[in-house]
């Protein structure tokens, strides 16, 4: 008894986490096809300018790299399901040996009312009793046994219909993870053709060594003189505060850390091209990239860019390859926003979270924007900070 109510048990807590585990696959599933969409839409716009470009690569491989957790996923996915229908045959398996043991306890019933249908036998068996005890305990076996097979039956009956309904179940499992299985199929092929497509783009892009090199030099001279105008910002703006015995807003300043991991992204679509910190060149791999104090996204031109946190516009600025920047106090932390062409705020302006602070220029048919995340004088990694 023990051992069937833990089955059931185990059975019932596993259907459970299985349920759990599929609602968080579904959703996550629909946020990378979306962000794999995306992708696509963005690549087809930098494909029409008819080269090759390290942000067309950086997409590709983004794209891959959906390509895999999706199959990754899809992976655990069938593996759970996997586990599911082995749960499921084991249960079937227990109401299988039940309804056998039923059948044979219903077999004996009815051959005990087939030997005693005669009236008179009745009566000789309990006669030839040893006792009144005995005789007692033969009279009432006679008396409820067509009562007992009637309620065998039913358990019989019941035991069958829930045997059918797990073996219904058992059949749906296995056509989901036939699907699953054929959509993992169809994913791995897509992730060939893309991974293919990486390579050819980095074979275009290794013949022009020369000009990326140039480029290089050229976008590390501009990553420098934005990390020095912005250093230089926030040292001032720290000083003058404490200079002025201005209090920072402790609260919002709080509030803003709670908020880690949490914090809105400044785009309604978008995906992140360059990462926080130094990294090697995606082609020429023995070259690294400017330190990179913030995170590039990608996104569609001209798309509008909004406050991550309620603060204050500390300053609107121009900085070279950057075009317009907004900095933005939130207590003891600040964001940054550039490459805006049309600025919707001004310096002092209270700004709440969500609030549009303008939008973006457009090179050809996209747009990127660049976004820092610091705390006083110490840059911060934004992917740490932004909601997953």
């Amino acid at each position: 008894m023990k051992k069937t109510f833990l089955l059931i048990l185990l059975t019932l807590t596993a259907a459970a986490a299985f349920g759990q585990d599929v609602s968080k696959q579904t959703e996550r599933k629909r946020k990378i096809e979306e962000e794999i969409n995306f992708i696509d839409n963005q690549l087809k716009s930098i494909t029409s300018r008819q080269k090759a470009t390290t942000e067309q690569l950086s997409l590709i491989r983004k794209r891959v790299s959906d390509r895999r957790s999706l199959i990754s996923d899809l992976d655990r996915k069938i593996a759970v399901i996997n586990d599911e229908m082995t749960a499921k045959q084991r249960e079937i398996n227990r109401l299988q040996k039940e309804l056998d043991t039923l059948s044979a306890y219903y077999d004996k019933l009815i051959y005990n009312t087939y030997k005693n249908r005669d009236t008179k036998v009745w009566f000789m068996y309990i006669l030839s009793s040893r006792n009144i005890g005995q005789g007692y305990r033969r009279f009432a076996f006679l008396k409820n046994l067509a009562g007992e097979v009637s309620t065998q039956a039913g358990k019989m009956r019941d035991k069958q219909e829930e045997l059918s309904a797990e073996r219904e179940k058992l059949a749906g499992i296995k056509a989901e993870a036939v699907s699953a299985k054929a959509e993992r199929e169809s994913e791995y092929r897509k992730l060939v053709a893309e991974e293919k497509k990486s390579q050819d783009d980095i074979k275009r892009l290794a013949k022009s060594e020369k000009q990326y090199r140039a480029d290089l030099a050229a976008k590390k001279k501009e990553v420098e003189r934005l990390n020095k105008e912005i250093q230089k910002m926030l040292k001032t703006t720290v000083a003058e505060q404490k200079k002025d015995n201005t209090k920072i807003d402790t609260a919002l300043s709080g509030k803003f850390q709670q908020n880690r991991g949490k914090l809105p992204w400044p785009l309604k679509q978008g995906v992140i091209t360059e990462h926080f910190g130094i990294h090697n060149h995606p082609v020429y791999t023995s070259l690294k990239l400017p330190d990179n104090p913030g995170v590039t996204f990608s996104t569609i031109k001209g798309a509008d860019v909004f406050c991550v946190f309620d603060g204050e516009v500390r300053k609107v600025f121009v900085m070279p390859g950057y075009n317009q920047c907004v900095l933005v106090q939130h207590g003891e932390y600040f964001t940054l926003y550039c490459k805006l062409s049309k600025v919707s705020v001004k310096s002092g302006q209270k700004v709440t979270t969500g609030e549009k602070l303008g939008s973006l220029e457009i090179d050809a048919n996209t747009s990127s924007l660049h976004f820092q995340i610091w705390k006083g004088t110490e840059k911060q990694d934004p992917e740490r900070w932004l909601r997953k």
